[in-house]
């Protein structure tokens, strides 16, 4: 089995970043501020729909706040803006799978709540970041989650999941062709596999459950939060100017 051996060194961002995480209480969002904490020297706004990012540092703005409507993504962004004197990236962690079910059983309003929360929030939290950015006259990065699946019509139990997750594929096609000439780059992670706790969180899975589910993957194993969050440190970094409406794919081969 292909293991995953921590390396001794750790990717950093600028000096000074203001990074705002939604989603950062979970498995990523976790993996990701603590990662920024310990190897750059940024602020970062922690945001959690229902908890709090549990460390505590006088780098970490906490910020907590449900998104139920367009209104609600925007004043995040600005609450951010007030407190950090402005904002330099954005990663939108936040998503989620409510309905455990066939996608045949799903009433109207089930639909579009999975759509809601997976694509509608991600666009009115890149847009409002853009649109600060553009102000700022600074530039900025914004990152944004997708999923391997949507490329192969999701599951019979996750499919308006996948259906967001393409659609965010064409989000940052399109925010990436708005904001290149004001220097906001946006890219995305099209995550296979990560053994983060959402499985366990929205489908209810067991270790043998996911046991299982590393033997479907090439690698033999399911990716870490922390190789995810290195990966999304380097997309925010200076090492990835020249790099703007992509989705870069990190599945340890599934799907292959």
């Amino acid at each position: 089995m292909n293991q995953f051996v921590k390396p001794d060194w750790l990717p950093s961002v600028l000096s000074g970043m203001r990074v705002l995480v939604t989603g950062a209480s979970g498995g990523l969002g976790s993996a990701l501020v603590d990662m920024l904490l310990d190897g750059s020297d940024c602020l970062i706004g922690a945001h959690g729909a229902s908890k709090e990012y549990p460390r505590r540092d006088d780098r970490v703005i906490a910020l907590k706040r449900t998104f139920e409507s367009e209104p609600d993504c925007a004043t995040l962004v600005d609450e951010f803006v007030a407190k950090a004197s402005g904002i330099d990236a954005l990663v939108v962690l936040s998503g989620a799978i409510h309905f455990p079910g066939h996608w045949n059983d799903m009433s109207g309003s089930e639909w579009e709540r999975e759509i809601n929360v997976n694509l509608n929030h991600p666009f009115f939290l890149a847009r409002a970041a853009i649109r600060q950015m553009k102000k700022q006259g600074t530039g900025g990065r914004i990152l944004l989650t997708g999923t391997e699946s949507a490329l192969h019509g999701g599951s019979p139990v996750s499919f308006p999941y996948a259906v967001a997750k393409r659609g965010t594929e064409c989000l940052v096609q399109g925010l990436a062709r708005e904001g290149a000439p004001d220097g906001v780059l946006v890219n995305g992670l099209r995550l296979g596999f990560i053994r983060s706790g959402f499985h366990e969180r929205w489908h209810a899975k067991s270790e043998k459950d996911l046991a299982e589910r590393d033997e479907l993957v090439p690698l033999k194993r399911g990716g870490e939060p922390e190789e995810a969050a290195a990966l999304m440190i380097w997309l925010l970094s200076e090492w990835s100017a020249f790099m703007t409406g992509q989705m870069v794919a990190l599945t340890g081969g599934d799907w292959l």
